[in-house]
């Protein structure tokens, strides 16, 4: 595995679009770095919250990416996954190169 390949975040309508994989029953919520699955690079997050498809889950999700982009949680949404780990998150107004900038520096990840 490459540990250069960047986080891949693509342009969406209006916004970025990105893959998460949530772990829960975690001791605090926190980006902990990027996966790599198959040919793409997901964003790694730990939550407090239990199960990852729960609403409370998706809730704290949504709450801490907000935290980290700088955006109102009103503008990110989960557009696939809502139901499991593995998410697809949406961030109206906000450009790759923000989401890049604003979480920049994110490492590999352990499994």
């Amino acid at each position: 595995m490459s540990q250069n390949r960047k986080f891949e975040i693509t342009d969406a309508r209006g916004g970025a679009a990105f893959a998460v994989r949530v772990v829960t029953r975690a001791a605090a919520s926190e980006i902990v770095g990027t996966l790599e699955d198959g040919p793409l690079k997901v964003l790694k997050i730990r939550l407090m919250a239990s199960p990852a498809g729960d609403p409370a889950a998706n809730d704290e999700l949504l709450t801490l990416l907000a935290e980290k982009l700088q955006v109102d949680k009103s503008r990110i949404e989960i557009v696939a996954g809502a139901g499991s780990r593995e998410k697809m998150i949406s961030v109206e107004g906000i450009t790759t190169a923000q989401v890049e900038k604003l979480l920049g520096g994110l490492q590999a990840a352990e499994e």
